[in-house]
């Protein structure tokens, strides 16, 4: 798995070690200019020998060059088979069995599965653990492509390790000479957990959003950063919270959904010292994946459908975007030709 990370010991450790639980065998992570514990969660995993530690000084959020160079090193330098590129707020949920279970069963000429985003909610800051905290989970998220929101239905991409490969900007597609994905199949689902705490919002409005080359901010992150210079984070956090009666309702008309499974399997990997337990050789993991039943299925199967009707026009883009380069290329022959022969 890789890692970019920057002020998230909140959720960082809780990360990392469910996904060596889940079937990652090694984590590739670059640290860039974190000011809180962060750093120092990374160095235990690298001492325990799970973990490669990146520093990454810049302060231009070019997320793509750093995730690609990451993912490029897994396939050099670690041995990979699979590569997730994981955001720090992301888990990686198989659907049934481990990580290495579900992409065990990829046909070798595919090179790339999708997982679907699912949105937790924020809770009350009662000051207890995130997981604890954030059981309510959106069951209808907006278009893909609404910059409204950050609640909206995207896609997220593992791969097999490749020297070559680039990742995009958000780690929402890989691209390869050998890297097609499975389409219409999400085996695997992404909990996210973007915005979780008021402490952690103000560590999002310093500039994690807006420091992107070229300031492609979206209209959520340019909200959440006016408030933060503002002095509004307070408000702007009371504004996304979910209240008890706002679950009450949202569960009964079916808008929302309590769903447990991150914390429980969060409680499974504590240590006795509050943090959690590095996963022993040969041992069996504590987190079993189980089947979900129909119910499940049937609520998965609609949000991930949006998913499928959008990979026809990604694809369309994609292909009128290759025959654009290559009219171009064409266009260029004849001028390179005549200078040529303008210089023989």
């Amino acid at each position: 798995m890789t890692l970019l990370a920057r002020d998230e010991a909140d959720i960082v450790d809780a990360q990392i070690a469910f996904h060596l639980h889940a079937g990652v065998d090694f984590v590739i992570a670059t640290d860039n200019r974190s000011q809180d514990a962060t750093r120092e969660i990374l160095e235990r995993y690298e001492r325990a020998g799970l973990l490669h530690l990146i520093d990454e000084t810049g302060d231009d959020m070019r997320q793509d060059v750093w995730v690609t160079r990451m993912a490029r090193l897994a396939a050099t330098d670690f041995g990979a088979d699979w590569v997730i590129n994981a955001d720090a707020d992301e888990f990686w949920w198989p659907r049934e069995g481990s990580l290495q279970d579900v992409l065990a069963t990829v046909p070798e000429r595919f090179g790339a599965v999708r997982g679907c985003w699912r949105h937790f909610l924020p809770r009350p800051d009662d000051g207890t653990d995130f997981a604890e905290r954030m059981i309510v989970r959106l069951a209808h998220p907006a278009f893909p492509g609404d910059k409204r929101t950050i609640y909206h239905a995207h896609q997220k991409v593992a791969h097999r390790a490749d020297p070559d490969v680039s990742v995009e900007m958000g780690n929402h597609n890989a691209e390869g000479d050998r890297l097609d994905p499975i389409r219409a199949w999400h085996p695997i689902e992404v909990l996210h957990f973007s915005l979780r705490s008021l402490a952690q919002l103000e560590t999002k409005g310093r500039g994690h959003w807006t420091r992107m080359p070229g300031g492609d901010a979206t209209t959520h992150q340019i909200l959440l950063h006016e408030a933060y210079t503002r002095g509004r984070l307070a408000e702007y956090f009371q504004a996304i919270v979910v209240s008890d009666d706002e679950v009450e309702r949202g569960v009964a008309d079916g808008r929302l959904a309590i769903d447990t499974r991150l914390r429980d399997a969060l409680r499974l990997l504590r240590a006795s010292d509050g943090g959690f337990r590095l996963p022993e050789p040969g041992a069996e993991s504590p987190l079993t994946f189980r089947r979900p039943d129909v119910l499940e299925d049937a609520s998965f199967a609609a949000e991930a459908s949006i998913l499928v009707d959008i990979d026809g026009i990604v694809r369309a883009e994609s292909r009128v975007e290759a025959l654009e380069k290559r009219i171009a290329a064409l266009e260029r022959e004849p001028v390179s030709r005549l200078r040529r022969l303008a210089r023989r």
